[in-house]
């Protein structure tokens, strides 16, 4: 009698039955997802409140746990355990690493998240960077773009009422800002500009001056680098953008342009700022906090990052994204300790991220893995909007930015994230070094922008033709 009662309880653990009330057959299947997210930035606390409010409405989840890593080792610790098989189910992925992650990825379920949510909820940028072939990779829940930093006490000193909104008024502010001994050393630098070693993110700004100058960074299949071809202007004529980004770039640093304000024996650029004897520098949002650590009582502020044109302004986008991870060694359900599906494990991520990153109207839909069900549950609770407040970082939402534009220390940036680019890097850790050779080779007097362009453009079309 006991064995046959046993058989019956345990065929009835697999029976389907109805859990959302009001949905026809097929009936949904209970399950259980227990889930782990790696990231880098943010402490576990970030996460708490989300979690919680998640995991009311879920009955599908179970246990969410978040691991927090070094960036320093990061990478490294995240590839091998996905090689293994034992990484984590979502986890942080950088916004130039979809090409070399993409086959570590599962994107998103069909029919989940749609193409149009993701023009809708997000700056462009995002749908650039995580959306290939119409499939959603990543979604981030805050973007930063390069702004500039200036010193508002050596502005002041030298009779400038106003942060440069042009190259040519940033030239001009260079200038002006810049004072050399009676050697020719500089003892005030005007900015940051021309070397690749001691300018943080100098690789970004070569980038950012490319853009901005309409260079074509690969081809159509992103399978070769353009970055040293010419471009048609908007006079007919044709300009190479990359060898006239470097090349106006590069000037910076040597001493016989009337631009010279940096060279490789000045303080690291954020060391040289926060010490006061830096009036320029390019960056991102998150080194207020660096420089204000430095020195509490620099007099300093930020303005959006200078244009070429004004008629198609941009700014370089550094960001990072959630994404799923594809294949996982072992997952159990929650209820019954059986595997579960791979399929599963991979819609409950994708739920949670639609969750946490996306707007809602007050009610989400959750859907079974299974059966495809649906409920909607109401809920009073906006993820992505209590992260930035949490931790002062620019938006990705473009409702988001909307609030947060008129911010005094994000504002700058969450606008800059409305014109933000990057371009397709199949391994970004490789280009940047290309880039910073690049750099380095012309701003030491080896030879032409032109000729280090050329270098740089076989070697990333090597990389990319892999």
């Amino acid at each position: 009698m006991k064995k046959n009662i046993k058989i019956i309880l345990s065929l009835l653990a697999f029976v389907p039955v109805l859990f959302f009330s009001g949905c026809n057959e097929p009936k949904s299947v209970p399950y259980l997802v227990n889930l782990e997210i790696w990231g880098v930035f943010d402490s576990s606390d970030v996460f708490v409140e989300a979690i919680a409010e998640y995991k009311k409405v879920n009955p599908y989840v179970g246990e969410i746990k978040y691991k927090k890593f070094s960036p320093d080792t990061y990478k490294t610790e995240l590839i091998d355990a996905l090689a293994s098989g034992q990484g984590p189910d979502i986890f942080l992925v950088q916004n130039t690493w979809l090409p070399s992650f993409e086959s570590k990825l599962e994107a998103s379920p069909k029919g989940l998240i749609g193409l149009d949510k993701i023009k809708e909820n997000f700056v462009d940028v995002v749908q650039s960077d995580f959306v290939s072939e119409d499939k959603v990779y990543a979604l981030p829940l805050s973007v930063d773009s390069m702004a500039l930093y200036y010193n508002k006490s050596l502005f002041n000193s030298a009779g400038i009422t106003a942060p440069p909104k042009t190259w040519a008024e940033f030239n001009d502010a260079a200038t002006k800002l810049t004072k050399l001994d009676a050697f020719g050393s500089i003892t005030q630098s005007g900015a940051a500009m021309g070397t690749a070693y001691n300018i943080n993110r100098s690789t970004d700004i070569l980038g950012l001056l490319m853009l901005q100058n309409g260079a074509k960074m690969t081809d159509d299949n992103n399978k070769e680098a353009k970055i040293n071809e010419g471009v048609v202007g908007s006079d007919g004529s044709v300009v190479r953008a990359g060898e006239v980004a470097l090349g106006y770039y590069a000037q910076f640093a040597k001493k016989d342009s009337p631009l010279y304000t940096w060279n490789n024996d000045m303080h690291y650029s954020l060391d040289a700022f926060s010490e006061g004897n830096l009036a320029m520098m390019l960056n991102y949002s998150w080194q207020i906090d660096t420089i204000k650590n430095k020195n509490s009582k620099l007099n300093f502020d930020i303005a959006p990052v200078p244009q070429v044109s004004d008629i198609d302004p941009v700014s370089y986008a550094n960001y990072w994204g959630w994404g799923v991870s594809k294949n996982k060694v072992g997952t159990k359900d929650g209820l019954t300790g059986r595997d579960l599906p791979n399929e599963a494990r991979v819609h409950e991520s994708w739920q949670f991220l639609k969750f946490l990153t996306m707007k809602n109207s007050g009610v989400i839909r959750l859907y079974n893995a299974f059966s495809g069900n649906f409920k909607d549950f109401p809920i009073n609770y906006d993820p992505a909007a209590k992260y930035i407040e949490k931790t002062n970082r620019p938006a990705a939402r473009r409702d988001l930015i909307d609030k947060q534009k008129d911010d005094p220390k994000l504002g700058v940036f969450a606008k800059g994230n409305l014109i933000a680019k990057n371009w397709y890097q199949k391994n970004p850790d490789s280009i940047e070094k290309i880039f910073a050779d690049a750099i380095d080779y012309v701003s030491k007097g080896g030879g032409r922008p032109y000729d280090a362009l050329s270098l740089a453009s076989n070697r990333i079309t090597e990389i990319m033709s892999r």
